[in-house]
């Protein structure tokens, strides 16, 4: 479902003729060794690959194209290993379309105290060769990502390794497709938005499809691949006993598992990865899609409740961002509070739609009446999710732009048992407190659905921002309200004169 392995990123050194061959090839063998070590660290999810170093206007700007036609190739890592005079940078960094790493480290960790001289010193001329390309990019208002340190530290590499994340995000973005199966939820508002901007803007493609088409593809489904589905419930949760064969309820499992290898044959077949619905276009759906949406979440896919397929492309964007990592990502909603004198919390859940990557245990399923939709009662996961440090990203359009707002939480064990709560569930304390936090979303203009996420921190989404081009508000532990209300008036002012090119 998420594949990394035909992903690369080009590591480009900066030089000029000026030092000569001998400098210039050990330049390149120092680049070199730099791309392997770093091709051998634990913190990077994909191949880093060495590429010629670049002396002239021309190599700069040729290695850019090359860049943005290569389709293997999802960013750019650049490094001044000695001086790369920085118009020569100006007609290559006006044409690259490929996220920008700048490296700013050096080859010797070290000074060489005892033999240090100018030989060394030409060579070793990072420290005022990036100060050069770091300007011209700041001249030509370049977004990109900064990563000062030596190479070989894990601080480096993990940053490295963040960005790599992201860039995989981002390039993921870029051939997205994602399937409306229904309309937005009636009179919705904040789920709602400009389709045509979001492609422009992010690549992907959003379009409508109406519920019979997935029916199509539910009536050509075997009994044997619903059977061996139902083993596979059996196998990896706890089945309420109504749901166990020959149970009451049995017949909402086989209905259930229906719709999920309908859902599937109908994504795969379309190249979707990300995908939202809505219980008002239910159509011939036997039940709202409960189980077949959480589990293809936790298969990689993107969801979006209620028509919301800016948190569906969100939430496949960040979950290609997290393969690989342990803790998990999900849709997410805030649903109710838990106000006390001493601390408030929030707990999180929807209808049915949470991914099982977060469970903190083998989830149990269960039928329960939903109450909204006019359907018979669904089948969903139950589980509690993991304590642990947890954000929530909300990607809203603004009108002229669009906006991610980002809110640190904690999550923490829920004080008492929930035996009556058929839902998925997290409980969590937002940062700084649930005062500020909940005042700071709402006059950010924060959605009530999010991308909740243990595997991903906010440097993820900062960096995410800054390819996008896009406006980041962030939730924290340093956040103060008075100071909120004046980024968002400065962001206006901002967005404003950089939409009318003031």
């Amino acid at each position: 479902m998420i594949n990394i392995e035909a992903k690369e990123i080009w590591f480009v050194t900066g030089s000029q003729h000026l030092y000569g061959d001998e400098t210039l090839n050990q330049v390149a063998a120092d680049s070199k060794a730099i791309v392997n070590g770093l091709n051998d660290s634990k913190h990077l999810p994909l191949k880093i690959v060495w590429k010629d170093t670049v002396k002239t206007a021309d190599e700069i700007t040729d290695i850019c194209q090359e860049a943005n036609s290569n389709k293997k190739c999802i960013g750019i890592v650049a490094w001044m290993h000695t001086f790369s005079p920085a118009k020569m940078w100006i007609k290559g960094l006006s044409l690259l379309k490929k996220p920008l790493c700048h490296l700013h480290t050096q080859f010797n960790a070290e000074i060489p105290w005892g033999k240090i001289d100018m030989d060394y010193m030409n060579l070793h001329q990072s420290a005022h060769g990036d100060r050069e390309f770091g300007f011209m990019m700041s001249r030509m208002r370049k977004k990109r990502k900064v990563i000062v340190g030596h190479w070989k530290t894990d601080r480096v590499q993990q940053k490295l390794g963040i960005w790599s994340r992201v860039v995989l995000g981002w390039d993921e973005l870029q051939h997205l497709k994602v399937a409306r199966i229904g309309d937005n939820m009636r009179n919705v508002a904040v789920t709602e938005g400009d389709k045509v901007a979001a492609e422009m803007k992010f690549g992907m493609a959003v379009n409508g499809y109406d519920s019979s088409e997935v029916v199509a593809h539910i009536d050509k489904i075997s009994k044997e691949k619903v059977n061996d589905l139902l083993k596979k419930y059996d196998a990896d949760y706890n089945l309420s006993e109504e749901l166990k064969e020959g149970g009451l309820q049995r017949e909402s499992l086989v209905d259930a598992a229906k719709i999920e290898l309908g859902l599937r044959s109908f994504l795969d077949e379309g190249g979707f990865k990300a995908f939202t619905d809505t219980f008002e276009n239910l159509g011939k759906l036997k039940q709202l899609p409960g189980i077949a949406v959480q589990r293809l979440m936790a298969d990689g896919y993107g969801f979006g409740a209620e028509g919301d397929w800016k948190t569906a492309a969100l939430l496949r964007a960040m979950k290609v961002m997290a393969v690989g990592l342990e803790e998990g990502t999900s849709f997410m909603e805030d649903y109710t509070y838990h106000f006390t004198p001493q601390k408030s919390y929030v707990l999180g859940s929807h209808m049915l739609e949470i991914c099982p990557s977060i469970a903190d245990d083998k989830p149990t399923c269960e039928v329960h009446p939903l109450g909204i939709g006019g359907k018979e009662d669904p089948v969903r996961l139950v589980f509690n999710a993991p304590k642990g440090d947890a954000l929530n990203a909300s990607l809203i359009d603004m009108g002229n732009r669009f906006r991610l707002i980002v809110n640190e939480v904690e999550a923490v064990a829920p004080e008492a048992d929930l035996p009556n709560l058929p839902v998925a569930r997290v409980l969590w304390d937002a940062k700084p407190n649930l005062e500020v936090a909940a005042t700071s979303w709402i006059l950010a203009g924060g959605a009530h659905h999010t991308v909740y996420t243990q595997a991903l921190t906010t440097e993820f989404l900062e960096d995410f921002a800054d390819i996008a081009g896009i406006e980041l508000l962030v939730i924290d532990e340093k956040t103060s309200i008075r100071e909120f209300k004046d980024k968002i008036n400065a962001n206006e002012a901002y967005y404003h004169m950089f939409q009318h090119g003031m």
